[in-house]
């Protein structure tokens, strides 16, 4: 499947980039597009535009625009990170939180969110590094890599890597479960924002 770039860009450049698209956003967009076009048709890939326009949608959503991998809090670095989280931790902010993952373990490695989609705990680290044949255990800061970046969220959204709830499981011949696919990473938290985005990114796409 061949994505019209130039029509996708016009389209969504209005309505989710207030006019104007930047070029690490483009390079954000254009990495996840080639993803999608290169795919095998294995482990659940597929021509359906509603699954890159969901992707696109969780990208947007969890990078704040910024189609770049970003690390939890959006800090510059781990450490920044970590002092953000401790903070927030330490004065409750954070109530969905029973211990303080982020802080670094007895090798120094801080188990944050990373990418394009935000993977926390050491124990989601080693199921993607085994889905996608890339070492995060002993490099966690390797999921802020574009391409691995890519890789996280393509096949941890078509595999059912982030909750058990797949791609395949919101949209086929006759479903769209544009509000539900939420679930695919974390239960209904901005649900109906991000299938917002999801339906603009699927118009984009051609609909």
């Amino acid at each position: 499947m061949v994505i019209d770039r130039k029509g996708f860009f016009d389209g969504v450049r209005g309505p989710l980039y207030g006019g104007r698209l930047a070029r690490a956003q483009v390079a954000g967009m254009t990495a996840l597009i080639d993803r999608f076009e290169a795919g095998g048709g294995t482990d659940g890939e597929t021509g359906d535009r509603r699954f890159l326009a969901y992707m696109l949608a969780t990208a947007h959503h969890e990078t704040g625009g910024r189609m770049q991998p970003v690390r939890e809090t959006f800090a510059a670095s781990d450490d920044t990170a970590i002092a953000r989280l401790d903070r927030a931790f330490a004065e409750g902010r954070l109530p969905q939180v029973s211990a303080p993952y982020w802080r670094r373990d007895a090798d120094g490695r801080t188990w944050l969110g990373r990418g394009l989609v935000q993977i926390t705990h050491r124990r989601n680290y080693e199921r993607l590094s085994s889905l996608i044949g890339v070492d995060l255990v002993q490099r966690p800061e390797r999921a802020m890599e574009m391409a691995v970046s890519v890789e996280i969220l393509v096949v941890g959204m078509l595999r059912g890597a982030f909750t058990g709830r797949r791609l395949a499981d919101c949209f086929s011949p006759g479903r769209a479960d544009w509000i539900g696919a939420r679930r695919i990473i974390n239960g209904l938290d901005r649900a109906e924002r991000v299938a917002g985005y999801g339906r603009a990114f699927f118009a984009a796409l051609g609909g």
